[in-house]
Parts: C-alpha cells; sequence; structure tokens
C-alpha cells in the first residue's frame, strides 16, 4: 500500500514550509491564500536500515524502499467549512489516509497572521472546527437526498438507505456535540455504507506545531503538552516541528546537515521523525521480501494475515496461496542467508492465517 498523507492548514501556518522540510522539496511558500488550488506533491521513500542490511546480503538488481506520498493542498480559511468546502480540496482531504494539521505556533514580523496574533491553541481549535463542519455539512445534505427520495423506493434498496440514515443519524449527533467521527461505533456493515464520503473527522490525524528556532527545546516541549491536554484524543496525535529549521536541514548534504541538527540539538530527521509517528498513528508495519532480482519493503496493516500480506503483492498470490516461507529479520541477519536459515531450522512454513510480524522476510508459495 501507497500511504497518502495531506497536508493542511490556516493561512500563513507554514504548511508548505514543513512540506518542503518532509519532501526536501522546493516548493514556493506563501503561494496559497486559502480555498482552491493545485497541490504541491511529492513522493518520498520510506528510510528503513534494514534494508541497508539486507541489500549486501543479497545483492539484487535493485532495492526498492516502501514510499509515502505528500500532498500540501490549499489552506483552510477560516468559515470556509460553513460556506460549504467543496471542490479539489475537499477532493483532496477526503481521500487521505491521514491528515497532518500544520499550526502556527512561531513570531515572525514578516508573516502577519490572519488573526493579528499568534495563538496556536485557538488556531488547533479553528481547524478542528473546519474538519467537523465539513462532516456536518456532507452528513446532512446526504440525510436530506436520503429523505426526498426513500419514499420512492421498495424493499431491500428502501432498507438499505435506512440503515445508512440511521447511521448518518448517528454521526450528526456526534459531530453537534463536538465529536469526531473518528470516536463514533460504526458496525462493519456501516463502515461499509460510509466509507466513500471520506469524512475528515474520522481520518488519523498528526498534528505539528510549526515552532521558530528560539522555541526550540522546553518552550516546545511546554506547547505540546498544552495542546494535548486541551485537544488529545484517540486518533489525534500532536508534536513540535521547527519548519523553518528543518526545510534548511533539507537543503544541505549529509555531513552538513547531521552537524548542523547536532549544534540545534535535534537528534531525529524531519522525514524519518514523521514517517515513524505517520505508520505508528495508522497502525501500520513493514515486511520484506529478498532475492537476486529484488529486495523490497512492503507496508501492511498491524495485524494483517499472512494471505493479506501476499495480496499487497499481487492479488494472484492472494488468490492462489498454498503457504508462506517465513523468517524474522534478527533471525536472518543471525544465520546470514536463507540457505543458512534453512539449515538452522528458523525458516517457517505458515498458512493463510498466520499474523504478520513487523520485520518478517518472507516468500509466498502459491498456484493459480
Amino acid at each position: 500500500m501507497s500511504l497518502q498523507l495531506v497536508i493542511v492548514g490556516l493561512p500563513q501556518s507554514g504548511k508548505t514550509t514543513v512540506f518542503n522540510a518532509l519532501t526536501r522539496s522546493e516548493a514556493v511558500t506563501g503561494g496559497y491564500s486559502g480555498g482552491e488550488g493545485e497541490p504541491n506533491l511529492a513522493t518520498v521513500k520510506v528510510p528503513d536500515p534494514r534494508l541497508d542490511v539486507l541489500t549486501p546480503m543479497f545483492n539484487p538488481k535493485r532495492t526498492v524502499a516502501a514510499d509515502v506520498q505528500y500532498l500540501d493542498v490549499a489552506g483552510v480559511a477560516k468559515g470556509l467549512a460553513k460556506q460549504g468546502m467543496g471542490g479539489q480540496l475537499l477532493g483532496y482531504l477526503a481521500q487521505a489516509d491521514a491528515l497532518i494539521l500544520v499550526v502556527r505556533a512561531f513570531e515572525d514580523e514578516k508573516v502577519p497572521h490572519p488573526e493579528e496574533t499568534v495563538d496556536p491553541l485557538r488556531d488547533l481549535d479553528t481547524l478542528l472546527l473546519e474538519l467537523t463542519f465539513s462532516d456536518l455539512a456532507v452528513v446532512e445534505k446526504r440525510i436530506s437526498r436520503i429523505d426526498s427520495s426513500i419514499g420512492k423506493l421498495r424493499g431491500p434498496e428502501r432498507d438499505l438507505h435506512e440503515r445508512e440514515r440511521v447511521a448518518l443519524v448517528r454521526c450528526k449527533d456526534a459531530l453537534e456535540a463536538g465529536t469526531p467521527l473518528r470516536e463514533v461505533e460504526l458496525d462493519p456493515e456501516e463502515h461499509r455504507m460510509l466509507r466513500g464520503f471520506g469524512f475528515l473527522s474520522q481520518k488519523p490525524a498528526l498534528v505539528l506545531l510549526n515552532v521558530g528556532e528560539s522555541q526550540l527545546g522546553d518552550e516546545a516541549s511546554k506547547l505540546v503538552q498544552q495542546a494535548r491536554e486541551s485537544f488529545g484524543r484517540p486518533g489525534l496525535e500532536i508534536e513540535s516541528l521547527a519548519g523553518g529549521i528543518e526545510m534548511e536541514i533539507g537543503q544541505l548534504d549529509a555531513e552538513d546537515a547531521e552537524v548542523f541538527m547536532a549544534d540545534l540539538g535535534i537528534t531525529e530527521s524531519s522525514l524519518d521523525r514523521m514517517i515513524r509517528l505517520s505508520y505508528q498513528l495508522l497502525g501500520l508495519m513493514s515486511f520484506f521480501t529478498v532475492g537476486p532480482d529484488e529486495v523490497r519493503a512492503w507496508t501492511i496493516p498491524q495485524g494483517a494475515t499472512a494471505v493479506e500480506a501476499a495480496g499487497e503483492i499481487h492479488s494472484d498470490i492472494a488468490r492462489g496461496y498454498i503457504r508462506a516461507e517465513i523468517i524474522s529479520y534478527d533471525d536472518m541477519i543471525t544465520v546470514g542467508g536463507l540457505v543458512e536459515a534453512r539449515k538452522a531450522g528458523v525458516l517457517r512454513l505458515e498458512g493463510k492465517t498466520y499474523l504478520m510480524r513487523d520485520g518478517d522476510i518472507s516468500n509466498f508459495l502459491f498456484n493459480v
């Protein structure tokens, strides 16, 4: 699966700067004034040091890391959702696997804040409300359409619409109470019925408080703690990032970047950190396939079965699944190769229901 993360924020929050920091891009900052606009788009490889170890072990023709796609979309101006967030902007947000919500915490006289003062807690509340209002507008519109057409329906089709309406009313009540839809309990059938709406408050979200260089350290930690106390809830994580500094680091070569980061007390690159946090937020993990042609990392949900992992490679492999030869990454490194793994008896045969573990190295046997 290719992960898509959409970066969104209020105008002048520095989200394009954050995009540049995460993707090593050079997109023009300050280019959005809110509303519609073509997104900045970049695909980056997921850093995984395990690939660097497996590659010389197998000397493949190519090594393929998992990838993450970042979209930096137009700013969400205050009140936009009540007016009716739609068109391309809503489409980009609805398709995201997760949202990265950039909230301004830095002071900069050259970049005036639309509200005249910098207040990250106020802005985060505004941004979350915009997502809620957008979902509420979609829910109310759909309920209205069902009400206008249900009298003409009969049999199973009417029953389906009635069940959908019950689920939507429950969503409406939650949204009006300020509860994001990710916290609304839906049964599997209701999930299927509502999946196509791409509700924004149903998506996992990573909040980034965009701090300035002078705020690194204790001040940034204090801001994060305050935001967590006020807004922390399931499926929403809050961290800080010095977007401007991280963007500068992204333009340096590896050696200079390492020195710069050490001087500022930054121990992990923004790209590595954000991908790690995103994987945790979404409950994702990686498994590997290895051989002389290719060493490759694949992304799957935690709790995925062997046959589901096989389907990530190709649907035919899942359809014709026989069994999987699996060895953990740690065991592979200990024994030094597949031949040695077989001799040591650490290469296991697993059936369809085997629950994959992070770092499993797998060879799927199938017949179609």
